[in-house]
């Protein structure tokens, strides 16, 4: 039986999952919604049996559908997956979940209601070196952690104004946020400081900081701090650095360099992390098997809760427990 896929969102994400999606036996991108009929119209002139349309109602009224691909800037979550969820059709969304908190809680709660098949785009969590790190990680003792995501502003108008994006912990840092749970277990106090440096000063409605730091407690004992920017003229450094009392271990997008006494290991990521949260999915919806899927919405969920609590910290001044 050949799965008919929705769309919903028509920017580079979008088109990397419907050609992820198209590429698969007995898959076809059925239908795309973009913010306008236009968008619509030319991101499905690449997919022959893409329907496109400019509302998401119409869509599901007009096409029967197994699943939904949701690629939407931040802001405009809410509305379309609670749509699935009244509907029952299951969805994969891109993170985050959200600009705020709020939304996800709602709509985690329809998922829960309607025993709903999600799955989020936590891609690192697909990847060789996150796997290796659990796994070496079964007969290490954490200490600290130390992440990164250093570089700039993208251009997008939606990304600078913090009702848009969240802000740059919530939109990109979320990921490492979420390699932090994956690999070290859950945050329980989160303290954070934020500082609007230069960005607002030299682009037209900047709303979010451009520099930040925030420190974590985790339930092991364990702590860590995740530091972000979005002033740099260059892209720097992504990535989570684990040290542990055999070492230290240097996880980002590459793959992994496990340093130890006397030796230094390096394991590269040698698959495509896109494509295999992409199976994973598809093989839950044909079996009903979850087993693959590594980010459930409820997952998701904590780390988006986690990346909320921080933007609430660095108003507050205070430390905010989870």
């Amino acid at each position: 039986m050949t799965l008919r896929i929705g769309l919903f969102g028509t920017g580079w994400f979008a088109e990397k999952h419907a050609a992820l999606l198209n590429a698969m036996e007995d898959v076809t991108v059925s239908a795309v919604c973009g913010s306008s009929l236009e968008k619509a119209e030319r991101f499905a002139a690449k997919f022959p049996d893409a329907a496109p349309f400019a509302a998401a109602e119409q869509m599901l009224e007009s096409v029967k559908l197994d699943a939904a691909y949701i690629c939407v800037p931040p802001f405009a979550h809410g509305r379309i997956e609670l749509a699935l969820a009244e509907r029952g059709i299951p969805f994969f969304v891109e993170k985050p979940l959200a600009a705020n908190l709020e939304t996800p809680t709602d709509i985690l709660e329809a998922v829960k209601a309607n025993g709903l098949l999600t799955s989020v785009g936590y891609h690192f969590r697909y990847t060789e070196g996150a796997a290796r790190v659990r796994q070496l990680l079964e007969e290490q003792t954490v200490g600290m952690a130390l992440g990164y995501w250093m570089g700039g502003m993208p251009g997008v108008y939606w990304w600078r104004m913090e009702s848009g994006s969240g802000g740059q912990f919530v939109e990109q840092t979320t990921h490492i946020v979420d390699l932090l749970r994956y690999t070290l277990g859950e945050a329980t106090e989160v303290y954070a400081s934020f500082a609007q440096r230069h960005k607002h000063l030299t682009e037209e409605g900047v709303t979010v900081p451009d520099v930040g730091t925030v420190t974590l407690k985790l339930a092991s004992g364990a702590v860590a701090n995740i530091s972000n920017t979005c002033l740099l003229p260059v892209s720097h450094t992504t990535g989570l650095h684990i040290y542990t009392n055999e070492g230290v271990l240097e996880l980002n997008g590459k793959g992994l360099r496990e340093i130890r006494k006397g030796q230094i290991t390096e394991y590269q990521n040698l698959g495509d992390p896109y494509h295999a949260e992409t199976a994973a999915f598809i093989h839950a919806l044909r079996t009903g098997d979850a087993s693959g899927i590594l980010s459930s919405y409820e997952d998701a969920w904590r780390s988006q809760q986690t990346a909320i609590a921080a933007v609430q910290s660095a108003k507050s001044g205070l430390p905010v427990r989870l």
